[in-house]
């Protein structure tokens, strides 16, 4: 189930909300929250339970983010028993492991860097303009796990973001930065 919660005003969340048809809301609220391939793979957004919070970052009362440790992990985690889970929210591409499960979040293939207010204002940067994803393959040591970064047209999805409004989109694709100087 998607988070239903407020959006703040001008938010990409309220704009999305926006364009989004009744057909197309209602297709997103009835997608699980995970997709579960039992004792193996478990697939999710932000935690196993929670659409909206980071497995891997944590955001601290300064705004700083930082990775998780290993406590804070294990925490969102909670009981699950798969070893290798696929985790994304952050658009911020990384592996780790925990309590010796693969934990892989491929980064974001369309917004390389955001801002947000929640649970603190903060910022989530790659610092390139790249899209990007991740191929995993089982080897008989266990997961190979490649991180790939993309060129692709920036230009043309800024611009698009610029005529949609969203000077701040445009920058954020341009650089892969949130915070401009």
């Amino acid at each position: 189930m998607i988070d239903a919660s407020p959006a703040e005003p001008g938010s990409t969340l309220e704009g999305n909300r926006m364009t989004l048809s009744t057909r197309h809301r209602e297709w997103l609220a009835n997608l699980p929250l995970k997709r579960e391939f039992p004792g193996e793979i478990l697939i999710f957004h932000g935690t196993p339970t929670r659409d909206n919070v980071y497995l891997l970052e944590s955001v601290r009362s300064n705004g700083i983010v930082s990775p998780a440790t290993d406590k804070e992990i294990a925490a969102r985690l909670g009981r699950v028993s798969e070893t290798l889970l696929l985790c994304g929210h952050t658009h911020i591409p990384r592996a780790a492991m925990a309590d010796g499960r693969l934990i892989v979040n491929p980064g974001s293939v369309g917004l390389p860097a955001y801002s947000d207010v929640a649970p603190v204002p903060h910022v989530m940067e790659t610092g390139t303009p790249h899209a990007r994803y991740a191929t995993l393959e089982r080897t008989g040591s266990g997961w190979r796990v490649d991180h790939i970064a993309i060129d692709y047209d920036v230009e043309s999805a800024a611009e698009m973001a610029d005529r949609n409004r969203r000077p701040d989109w445009a920058g954020r694709l341009r650089t892969g930065r949130a915070v401009m100087a």
